[in-house]
């Protein structure tokens, strides 16, 4: 287990809470999460009283109680609060709680990346990414460890393997390899607290990240690509109800929606709509494309859906504090509660899960 020495003092512990409270207020502005404010964190006193700081512990429980793995995930990839020092004092935060829930394990799992995405170096080549390399950056947080590997982390290794050799997006969400990650992470249950586990973790969660989002740039490259040699052929609208747009949706339209979808996933969290709605249409155009050009009129316009049209209009406005590498979730309801074990990369979101097998039944809806 991790062996984070507890506060030297009240005044360290209070010098934390301190740190903490403007990130959690600014959270639960944000997802509208109804907990009162705490008046002596506010006014921050250099020298509470006692009460002062049992009411701050009582209050970075409630919140921390209340807080979803989702919405510390998309908060803190949007948001210019998210600094070395936060993440670094979040980290401690959750590494000194006595009794860990599944929860606290997934906010710590994705605390631990997000650290070590925003301390190592932005042009970081993945052959670099060993486990001392992680060990070293984590070391502030973590400490020192031995870093002996258990051999229940050894399929880690041959998972990542699977997902470099994917070669679409499609690919890697069919494959099974996001769930074999997920389900190792379950089942180690506590052990997943030993700090080499941890590590083992970050590292394998940063590469997967990579891996994600260059199979995103590459689906968005091959659909742009694929609308240009469409427009080669005369072709001016395609129906693609498959991914949620209309039965005669207009290829300049689409190119105009890739591109802002190439700003949108530029940030760190991927989920819902905007995802499924990639896949599924470079797989419409893909079809498109493989028809003789006399097949490729353009069948009886509908109206384009709403989905298509929400994601199109507000893609960009999930990322407008900044730009990190990996991609990102469009905001989603604040009383909308993520699944307990789902995983870093959602395919889902807050609508009914998805099968990306699933044929359209001409409506634009999936059959399930």
């Amino acid at each position: 287990m991790s062996t984070i020495p507890p506060f030297p003092d009240l005044a360290a512990e209070w010098a934390e809470a301190r740190l903490l409270y403007p990130v959690y207020s600014a959270l639960a502005k944000e997802f509208v999460i109804d907990v009162p404010g705490s008046p002596d964190l506010e006014v921050g006193n250099d020298t509470p009283p006692q009460e002062s700081i049992e009411q701050a512990r009582q209050w970075l429980r409630e919140v921390d109680g209340r807080i979803q793995v989702y919405q510390l995930r998309q908060f803190l990839q949007t948001t210019s609060l998210a600094t070395q020092q936060s993440l670094q004092t979040l980290l401690l935060h959750h590494l000194r709680k006595a009794k860990k829930t599944a929860s606290d394990r997934d906010k710590l799992d994705f605390l631990l990346v997000q650290y070590f995405s925003h301390c190592a170096p932005s042009r970081l080549e993945e052959s670099d990414v060993d486990v001392e390399y992680v060990a070293q950056v984590l070391e502030p947080v973590l400490g020192e460890v031995d870093l002996t590997i258990p051999d229940w982390l050894k399929p880690l290794e041959q998972i990542m393997i699977s997902a470099q050799r994917c070669r679409s997006l499609s690919e890697l969400l069919h494959s099974g390899i996001l769930e074999q990650g997920r389900k190792l992470k379950v089942q180690c249950g506590d052990k997943y607290f030993v700090p080499a586990a941890m590590i083992s973790f970050a590292r394998f969660s940063f590469l997967m990240r990579r891996v994600f989002f260059r199979l995103m740039h590459a689906d968005l490259n091959a659909i742009l690509d694929g609308l240009r040699q469409l427009e080669s052929r005369g072709v001016t609208t395609l129906d693609c109800r498959r991914a949620q747009f209309s039965a005669d949706e207009p290829v300049s339209r689409l190119r105009m929606i890739c591109q802002s979808w190439k700003v949108m996933f530029h940030a760190e969290y991927s989920s819902g709509q905007p995802l499924r709605m990639l896949v599924d249409l470079r797989s419409s155009i893909m079809d498109a494309l493989a028809r003789p050009v006399s097949e490729g009129k353009p069948a009886t316009a509908t109206k384009p859906r709403k989905a298509a049209a929400a994601a199109a209009a507000t893609g960009s406005a999930a990322t407008s504090s900044q730009s990190p590498e990996a991609p990102v979730e469009v905001a989603e309801p604040a009383d909308a509660a993520e699944p307990a074990e789902a995983p870093e990369f959602e395919i889902s979101g807050d609508s009914p899960e998805w099968n990306p097998d699933a044929a359209s039944d001409g409506s634009g809806k999936e059959n399930s």
